[in-house]
């Protein structure tokens, strides 16, 4: 079961970017801006999870490790 994170910091359009560590990832955020999201059978629960968490942010997937929840 795959092990996601997600980005503290916002990217320039305002998303927080959930990341795959266990495929890893050539844009992870630096360790000290990620918050651990735990085990999930995939990004979308990864992503639901996140949003559950922080209702109010803007929330998405990585283009490059989670391209299937990748939605701006």
């Amino acid at each position: 079961m795959p092990k996601f994170v997600i980005n503290k910091n916002q990217q320039n359009n305002g998303d927080h970017e959930i990341h795959n560590v266990t495929t890893g990832c050539s844009f992870m955020p630096n360790p000290e801006n990620q918050i651990d999201l735990g085990y999930h059978n995939n990004c979308k629960e990864a992503v639901t999870n996140a949003k559950s968490k922080w209702p109010s942010n803007r929330i998405n997937g990585c283009y490059y490790c989670c391209p299937t929840c990748h939605t701006s």
